[in-house]
């Protein structure tokens, strides 16, 4: 993965400095912000882990979803991924949490769109719950590789906005 050197170097340093940890909970993404987090200079100081559940089952079994909504949505939608935000930081006892839910390829489910939700959990509570579109055109692995890069993005200014206001 060819993820910005200085994105990842800031969200390290930003972590580092406010004395603060992170876990992931991840689909569509399917491992890719774990191992961007993994890849930051002293990640074992803040990045405490995460979970990729795929199958509605262990969202429901790990990340606490409900299995009736889960079902009536394919596990794709803003709630479920603010309901993975919250329950993968308290799993970890992190400050943060990053959670994000969606397709890479088009299927009926999706409406033949590809798109995602991705959550931020900061303390507890979410702070950044939002939709990305992409094209239907897109290639599976290249969209999972623009979520993972486009949520580390918004993930940095969620941090600058927090610096900002200590």
């Amino acid at each position: 993965m060819e993820f910005q050197e200085n994105l990842l170097n800031y969200i390290s340093k930003a972590l580092v400095t406010t004395n603060e940890t992170i876990s992931i909970a991840e689909s569509v993404t399917s491992g890719l912000l774990q191992l961007s987090f993994s890849q930051m200079p002293n990640a074992s100081m803040f990045y405490k882990g995460g979970v990729t559940a795929y199958a509605l089952e262990q969202k429901v079994k790990l990340l606490n979803v409900d299995y009736e909504e889960a079902n009536l949505c394919d596990c794709v939608s803003e709630n479920i991924a603010e309901t993975m935000a919250i329950n993968v930081a308290k799993l970890f006892e992190t400050d943060w949490s990053i959670a994000v839910t969606g397709y890479a390829t088009p299927i009926r489910n999706s409406t033949y769109k590809i798109f995602s939700y991705y959550s931020f959990a900061y303390k507890g509570e979410i702070i950044l719950s939002k939709k990305l579109e992409l094209h239907p055109k897109t290639q599976a692995l290249e969209a999972q590789k623009y979520y993972t890069e486009f949520i580390l993005g918004c993930f940095k200014s969620e941090i600058n906005k927090l610096l900002i206001l200590k």
